[in-house]
């Protein structure tokens, strides 16, 4: 379902354009994917859980569901609709999860496969939803009063409605008023019943015990009708006394309408009822099988009424839950309520221990915990303590906006009531996060992938399986276990194609995490301190603002705010305890006694201002390092020595936004000599390519820093730059090629408007004259593309270096570019991916420019873009691309070639087994 958000679109071209566009992007298909998601969405509101395979399903606002599973298995599923979920709840330990819709589509989503398996438009308006535990079947009450049996068929994956309902005229005949306008509230089936009664409730507060064996009316309960006096209980049981009183009179004159229910019993003996008007009833259902005729039954209503406040206006019950305590042999347990406080009270969650050993009319309340919420309450889910046993519970989800996950453990809140405290903040424990966003704030990340022809592979690995050994030795050693363990990890990488991806983030803590990526359920490998054991710096806590990482050397540099550069090694001898301390003035070597895991090399701190770009070369024995101030600094990480800084005194105080280094034969560039270092092995001369962000231009000679090239290329509307990208100039759309595509007209400027669905930008192309020379060697045959919030700019990069202002490609934009990156083919650029500030994402094919994709973030994650949103977005060269947006982070797969590396994790695996009773009562009558 995911592989049809992006469509392509038909620009006018040439025959020529079009055999080149296809010759040179035949494997690069447009297929987007979300093939990862970490986090609880920021709209989440409803909650589902699987109690025999341990998982844990969240419904948002707008139209997702993420499935929590264990060892960090997480999975997202998008509906079509963009509509908020009524109802949630698993078909359990079969795969699938069935959802009803605000605009009333029942749903069952298919665990595995990730999509809808079936769906249901209903007519009317549904009003409450269940699924009769350990079946397929399911329970729908709507606005009318009536009440449908549905069955999902597993083989044929379709939901049926089957000819079996409950009459409503019956029912009305019986209460003695219409129902055919009153809503379900709630269909139960009733536990002990052996599957054949339902305790069907109404809006209008008449409750009827159905037995759809005998297909008649067991029980009828209506407060209007209650003929004994109420007991009137308070929930803080240290309050003296209770109140007997004969409401008869005053609660026939007044509506009283339901707004929630629960059973309070494992048997189904007694069932609490929330009102609209904050009170909740415990009524006693015991008499359902008692031989004394129907009118004295509906006479017999034991009924105790506990009011959580004692203000005039309260807030309605919203919600209900029932968690039967063992020991008091289904006459007890804890009663978990949202709502029923008084209006403008602070919102919290009541936990209430209920006991009536004695009998309902000696119901008594003995202990009372409010759990104070993180935000605004959404949802919760008792998990039971053995399996799938219902009433009984150890734990407790609670979900907050936005985007709260938190766990409480009930034999805490327990001991907090015998304890007498009113109230508890703090939960057990709280979602654990995969990948941190916002506590701490990520401020920069990047990802990156070894392939086995790199010589640091086999180290690589070898360093996952002891980070991935030690993490699991310190899971192990804690008390409490995070409680969610259903799905079955998969592998993200097939077996021929040995790749190691690495994710890595920095943060405003000035902290950096490493996870393994090269599996979809991602395992934190490091969480790197900013500090050093024994050395002082002073900005060892600020905000990480740049990352690199060499494969070759297994070095990651990282750069922030305060302008230092920290260097890292995932590999050292154990007589690595040397670290250098590196600043213009010279430099300190410290013996330091660093720990396991990375180990920092050296520090440099040669500005302050902050570091914005960085880029290893020459096989990651240089660092370049681009400042906010404009200046570039060249590092030699093998002896931790400053190679060059340039000069303060330069055309441009503008932030560094791309940094390229190249180190090859570049004698065939046509660059005045006395700017180049006389060396006579030509193997160590090399280029720094830097784009600022107001569009100036720089070549730095890599060994004297002398400056090569300084010069702007300003857009033809004023705007930032974003990016730059040097690409080999040698494919089959070389400089030479787009040029001879270009009719011939005085030397003058032609133009072509293309338009695709999305856009209608503007693409100017110039024709240039230039010397074969340039194209001889790889260096000298290179374009480069500058990539502005405007336009996107494509050059000969001889011509830039040699002042040329001519360009070969010029696309005016018509929405704010953000972000760009490029994806290889074999080794090849062959693919421009552009991020606008509105979300919409374009690919563009290599050099032509021409738009081959496009979607948006809207479509693809139902996400807005927020601000900044682009410092956290990266990418692979292979085609993955990582965003980050608030709380969630999305693994997008953008090309189809790519998308046979993703073998995406499975959800659900049948971990356990159980016998699925049939019910008589749902088959065809």
């Amino acid at each position: 379902m995911f592989s049809r958000f992006f469509h392509k679109s038909s620009p006018q071209q040439s025959p020529q354009q079009q055999n080149a566009v296809q010759s040179s992007f035949a494997s690069a298909k447009f297929d987007p994917r979300v093939v990862l998601h970490y986090g609880v969405p920021s709209n989440a509101s409803i909650l589902a859980f699987d109690r025999v395979q341990r998982l844990l399903a969240v419904g948002t606002l707008d139209g997702r569901i993420k499935v929590f599973g264990g060892d960090n298995i997480e999975g997202i599923m998008i509906s079509p609709k963009q509509t908020s979920f009524k109802n949630l709840e698993f078909l359990e330990n079969q795969g699938f999860l069935a959802s009803v819709s605000s605009d009333n589509e029942i749903q069952v989503w298919d665990l595995r496969n990730r999509q809808i398996a079936s769906a249901m438009q209903w007519e009317s308006i549904i009003t409450s939803f269940s699924i009769i535990y350990g079946t397929s079947y399911m329970l729908v009450g709507t606005e009318h009063g009536l009440v449908y049996v549905l069955k999902f068929d597993l083989e044929d994956r379709q939901v049926n409605i089957l000819p079996y309902y409950v009459p409503t005229n019956v029912i009305s005949e019986a209460v003695g008023m219409p129902l055919d306008h009153v809503s379900v509230v709630r269909v139960l089936h009733q536990p002990c019943s052996n599957g054949k009664r339902l305790l069907v409730v109404y809006e209008n507060g008449v409750m009827v015990l159905w037995d759809a064996f005998e297909d008649q009316i067991i029980l009828t309960k209506d407060h209007k009708n209650i003929k004994l006096k109420i007991k009137q209980v308070s929930s803080y049981p240290d309050e003296p006394k209770d109140q007997h009183s004969d409401d008869k009179l005053e609660l026939e004159e007044e509506d009283k309408e339901i707004s929630s229910v629960s059973w309070a019993s494992n048997d189904g003996s007694v069932v609490a009822v929330g009102y609209v008007d904050g009170d909740i009833m415990f009524w006693d259902l015991s008499t359902a099988d008692s031989p004394i005729d129907q009118e004295d039954k509906k006479m017999s209503n034991n009924v105790v009424k506990l009011q959580l406040s004692s203000a005039d206006r309260k807030l309605p019950i919203i919600l209900l839950h029932w968690c039967a305590n063992k020991s008091l042999n289904s006459s007890g347990g804890e009663l978990f309520v949202y709502g029923g406080d008084e209006i403008g009270s602070e919102e919290v969650l009541t936990v209430l221990s209920i006991d009536w050993s004695c009998g309902i009319e000696s119901l008594k309340c003995t202990g009372r915990v409010d759990v104070a919420l993180r935000g605004s309450f959404a949802d919760m889910v008792l998990l039971p303590s053995d399996g799938h046993a219902e009433g009984d519970c150890s734990m407790l989800f609670i979900l907050t906006n936005p985007g709260q996950l938190d766990l409480y453990d009930n034999n805490c809140l327990s001991s907090l009531m015998s304890e007498q405290k009113r109230k508890t903040s703090s939960p057990t424990m709280q979602y654990a996060v995969v990948i941190p966003t916002l506590e701490p704030q990520m401020t920069t990340s990047r990802l990156d992938v070894v392939c086995q022809d790199v010589k640091s592979f086999t180290a690589l690995s070898e360093i996952l399986v002891a980070a991935k050994q030690h993490s699991l030795q310190n899971q192990t050693s804690m008390e409490m276990k995070w409680p969610l363990t259903g799905g079955v990890p998969g592998q993200l990488f097939k077996e021929h194609h040995l790749i190691i991806q690495i994710y890595i983030a920095g943060y405003q803590d000035g902290s950096v995490r490493i996870w393994d990526a090269s599996y979809p359920a991602l395992s934190l490998l490091y969480n790197i301190k900013p500090e050093v054991n024994d050395v002082k710096m002073d900005s060892a806590s600020s905000p990480v603002s740049a990352l690199d990482f060499c494969p070759d050397t297994l070095h990651l540099a990282v750069g922030d705010e305060s302008g230092v550069v920290r260097l890292y090694g995932l590999i050292r001898s154990s007589d690595d305890t040397t670290l250098h301390f590196v600043t213009e003035n010279g430099t300190n070597v410290h013996n330091v006694n660093q720990g396991d895991g990375p180990y920092c090399i050296s520090v440099f701190s040669l500005q302050n201002s902050a570091v914005r770009s960085l880029r290893f070369a020459n096989l990651g024995g240089k660092l370049a390092v681009g400042y906010e101030n404009g200046q570039v600094a060249m590092l030699d990480t093998i002896t931790s020595s400053i190679l060059f800084l340039t000069s303060a005194e330069s055309d441009t105080s503008s932030a560094v936004v791309s940094l390229k280094v190249i180190f090859s034969d570049i004698s065939s560039l046509n660059i005045p000599q006395e700017s180049v270092s006389d060396i006579p092995d030509n193997s160590g001369k090399g280029l720094v390519f830097v784009m600022t962000r107001d569009a100036h231009f720089l070549v730095i000679d890599t060994e004297t820093g002398n400056m090569v090239c300084n010069r702007s290329i300003y857009p033809k509307v004023k705007s930032n730059a974003i990016s730059m990208h040097i690409i080999d100039g040698t494919s089959e759309l070389s400089a030479e090629k787009l040029q001879s595509q270009s009719p011939q007209k005085n030397g003058s400027e032609m133009q072509a408007n293309m338009q695709s669905e999305n856009t209608q930008d503007i693409v100017e192309t110039t024709t240039t004259t230039t010397e074969n020379s340039y194209f001889g060697k790889k260096v000298s045959s290179s374009l480069v593309l500058f990539c502005y919030e405007s336009e996107l700019s494509l050059h000969s990069l001889n011509c830039v270096i040699e002042g040329s202002n001519e360009y070969i490609l010029k696309v005016n934009l018509v929405q704010q570019c953000c972000w760009t990156t490029i994806f290889k083919e074999e080794d090849k650029e062959c693919v421009l991916v552009v991020l606008y500030q509105t979300g919409d994402i374009e690919l563009r094919s290599l050099p032509t420019l021409e738009v081959l994709g496009e979607s948006s973030l809207m479509s693809l994650l139902r996400w807005n873009l927020k601000t900044d949103m682009e410092k956290t977005i990266c990418s692979s060269s292979i085609g993955q691309t990582i965003l980050v947006n608030g709380n969630e982070a999305a693994f997008l797969s953008l090309l189809s070639c790519k998308n046979e590396l993703w073998n995406f994790q499975n959800i659900v695996g049948v971990q356990s087994l159980f016998l699925l009773f049939m019910m008589k009562f749902l088959q065809p009558q």
